[in-house]
């Protein structure tokens, strides 16, 4: 009797809950499917882990590139400062900077922010970031960032215009286009592309767990660095949906030791509500602005 009584309403009902579930698939279905895994001392970790915020991606100006779909990374606020032992290195490139910023556009990014009342726009990453920077430099200048972008940045087949954008996106791909920028700023996204531009300098990993931020630093990290490595070298970003994230340096935060432990950030609501820790992220970069 049961089972034909449930055999009816299931026919009658069939069609909506075959939507419902084809809606949730669509709804729920834009998280990155990459597992994280964190080698670790079990006695380091905290047990709380914390879901991140959901956020709805703006993904139209970014070539659906999915940056900041980054799945869950755990909170331990008294974990002592490690090291990356990121490869990559940047004494080529890096000067001795001090803490305090001498950037005027670096100064209205964290000016602006402070002041505004909504520091959670949701969004992409990346496009919250960008537009963050851009509407700094056009308050202290005047003009739109890309007016200034130098001639050399162009190639033979992009503008100074595009080429800054492909850095700053990361927009990786397999063919010629993106292996003709130059290596060394490719994967670094807002870092790369501003550095290039000749508006900032390069902070590596170890720069940054240093101290050498500024305030209002533009930073590029990425959860794997064998996905930094793929990005850099040229890769189906679709295919390999890459694991990386896009903000600003606020300031760091320190321990009762005077330790730097976490930097506070500004992003689209992602991570910004607690501090991020040096094992979050496996590559780190930065451009501390000259602007």
């Amino acid at each position: 009797m049961k089972n034909t009584l449930f055999q009816k309403v299931f026919k009658k009902y069939h069609p909506a809950f075959t939507s419902m579930v084809v809606i949730s698939c669509v709804l729920f279905g834009c998280a990155s499917n990459k597992k994280v895994t964190q080698e670790s001392d079990i006695s380091d970790l905290d047990n709380n882990i914390i879901e991140p915020r959901r956020i709805d991606n703006n993904k139209s100006l970014l070539n659906n590139l999915d940056l900041d779909d980054h799945g869950y990374i755990s909170l331990n606020s008294e974990q002592k400062l490690v090291l990356s032992n990121n490869e990559d290195s940047l004494e080529q490139l890096n000067q001795p900077v001090g803490n305090n910023s001498k950037s005027r556009v670096a100064h209205k990014i964290v000016e602006n922010y402070l002041a505004s009342d909504n520091k959670e726009p949701n969004g992409h990453c990346l496009a919250v970031s960008k537009s963050r920077f851009e509407q700094a430099y056009k308050e202290i200048y005047g003009h739109s960032v890309y007016r200034d972008l130098p001639e050399f940045m162009a190639t033979k087949n992009y503008t100074s215009k595009q080429v800054f954008n492909l850095l700053y996106a990361s927009a990786s791909d397999t063919q010629p286009g993106w292996k003709s920028l130059p290596e060394i700023y490719r994967g670094k996204g807002n870092a790369g592309a501003l550095a290039y531009a000749g508006m900032g300098t390069l902070v590596d990993s170890l720069g940054i767990w240093s101290g050498k931020l500024q305030p209002g630093a533009l930073m590029q990290v990425w959860r794997f660095k064998a996905d930094y490595e793929q990005v850099v070298q040229g890769v189906n970003v679709a295919k390999l949906d890459p694991y990386g994230h896009s903000f600003i340096f606020i300031s760091y935060v320190y321990n009762d030791k005077d330790e730097i432990i976490g930097l506070k950030i500004a992003d689209q609501g992602f991570q910004s509500y607690r501090p991020l820790l040096p094992r979050d992220y496996e590559v780190w970069w930065a451009v501390n602005l000259t602007i």
